[in-house]
């Protein structure tokens, strides 16, 4: 393995960086502002994806910015995890640029080069936190992506958008400052340095098989972003956010950030080796298959989409770390490829979320009987990216359940499989009823109580969009700006599915 110095990583984020200011100075331009955080996402993109000719070679790159103190550097590293990640997040931020405008132009949100602002930081630190060559890196852009998107959670400044916000800080920069903090302190104790190594940082090191295990625990608990349970809650609480954070940041970039994070501390801070001699595989696997399952149950009885999409998002961040702890070539390939496979199908389902909101002012599942005939494109969207989340071939999320699956009987782990199976049937059941409701129930046939939903607020907290007043499907019609983008990476969701090469490849790497 080569390594290459580059300052590719660091161009990479100060496109972000740049386009920052140029968006906050076209303050009174709205069209502007507007192209310009477009034009930024694919100036990105191709950066990003101009590095994985090298990554996919065995090579990486590195490029050093400071040194802190002997043994922590400011320091970049693009490798294979690295680019599963930046690669997602890079160019779905293409679309969610798009998106975004046709969004808060629809709906006329206030405060809008705020919101566009704090959006650009918020991809500059995912990528950040991708291309990280060490914890201390990597808790920078960490918390920085914590507190950015927390006005982003409460942008709407109502009673329930604080409240959700204040829960969403809470829980990621309370986890953070204590168990996380503890974790990287006692790893430097412990290791001499916070450098990733291809076969753990900890791989080697003279400590005690309990401290070792109580430094997991910190960094597993400290990466709240993963919405392990019980530390899951901020995730539903965050849906009070417009649509396009719940689905670029809470589908993609936050809590893509939560198990990205996860997998380097398996894969590059103790190593499967070491993961394998203290048990915290097999035992991990048991914790997170609790969280697949319930949170499953939990998205069964939600009737808000936003709330029942985010409940799902719990569980299916769960399969990630699932895969990479089973320790088994087929389970880790699994869960690094639903990363993808995750982000494109859940992303198109919140877009269609927010989608459905711009057009009917529709926020209850209840309330969508029939809607697929006024939106065609949205629901056959949504149908799409559910096929996905549920596992049915050619869509992306077979691939990585079919490698979850044979990692399981890999690992001779029968117990798991049998989640695996549960699980499927579960997203079946939560997703499925929606698109037979859009199309094949006729309007008006829903429960009674879709009004008192429409005009009342959720008791489980806010929906993070307004109501409807009740006036049945009416004019409603597409929104091209909105409909393009979640069309578009519904297609993707089924590409990837079919031609999975370029992250099987980015996966087979990183467990070479």
């Amino acid at each position: 393995m080569e390594v290459i110095e580059s300052v590719r990583p660091l161009l990479a984020l100060s496109v972000s960086f740049i386009a920052i200011f140029v968006v906050l100075g076209f303050n009174k331009m709205p069209n502007q502002r507007d192209i310009t955080s477009f034009v930024a996402a694919i100036l990105k993109f191709l950066i990003v994806i101009s590095m994985a000719p090298v990554i996919l070679s065995g090579n990486t790159i590195e490029y050093t910015l400071f040194t802190v103190m002997p043994g922590i550097d400011f320091k970049f590293r693009v490798d294979a995890l690295g680019m599963v990640f930046a690669t997602i997040a890079s160019f779905l931020w293409i679309f969610a640029s798009v998106y975004s405008v046709g969004y808060m132009r629809s709906t006329r949100e206030r405060a809008q080069t705020r919101f566009f602002a704090c959006f650009t930081v918020s991809i500059f630190a995912a990528v950040g936190g991708a291309f990280s060559a060490n914890l201390f890196t990597l808790l920078v852009f960490y918390e920085v992506l914590s507190l950015v998107t927390y006005p982003l959670v409460y942008h709407k400044e109502t009673a329930e958008s604080w409240a959700g916000s204040k829960k969403y800080i809470i829980y990621l920069v309370g986890t953070s400052k204590t168990f996380l903090l503890a974790a990287v302190v006692l790893t430097f104790y412990i290791a001499g340095n916070l450098d990733f190594a291809p076969k753990g940082l900890l791989a080697d090191v003279n400590a005690s098989p309990l401290l070792l295990t109580v430094v997991y625990i910190c960094f597993l608990i400290g990466f709240a972003k993963a919405a392990i349970m019980p530390f899951h809650a901020w995730l539903p609480a965050a849906m009070v956010a417009p649509t396009p954070v719940s689905a670029l940041l809470h589908a993609v970039a936050v809590v893509k950030m939560g198990v990205f994070c996860v997998l380097r501390v398996v894969f590059h801070v103790f190593g499967t080796d070491l993961m394998g001699e203290l048990n915290l595989g097999i035992a991990t696997a048991y914790v997170v298959s609790f969280t697949i399952i319930l949170s499953s149950i939990y998205a069964l009885t939600q009737d808000n989409l936003k709330r029942r999409l985010a409940y799902s998002t719990v569980s299916q961040l769960s399969y990630v770390v699932l895969g990479a702890v089973l320790l088994t070539p087929s389970g880790m390939v699994g869960g690094i490829v639903h990363i993808a496979n995750h982000a494109f199908s859940k992303i198109t389902l919140f877009f269609c979320a927010g989608s459905i909101y711009c057009a009917a002012h529709k926020t209850e599942v209840s309330q969508l009987s029939g809607i697929g005939r006024k939106l065609p494109w949205t629901m056959a969207a949504f149908f799409i990216a559910s096929l996905s989340m549920i596992g049915v071939p050619p869509a992306g999320g077979f691939i990585s359940k079919w490698y979850l699956a044979i990692g399981s009987i890999e690992a001779k782990q029968v117990p798991i499989l049998i989640v695996l199976l549960a699980s499927t049937v579960l997203n079946a059941a939560y997703f499925l009823p929606i698109t037979y409701k859009a199309f094949f129930e006729k309007e008006g046939s829903g429960h009674k109580k879709e009004w008192d939903h429409a005009l009342n607020e959720d008791s489980h907290g806010g929906h993070g969009e307004g109501h409807d007043s009740g006036h049945g499907h009416g004019d409603i019609k597409e929104i091209p700006l909105i409909a393009i983008p979640l069309v578009l990476t519904s297609i993707i969701s089924i590409v990837i599915g079919i031609y999975p090469d370029y992250f099987l490849s980015l996966a087979k790497e990183i467990i070479r």
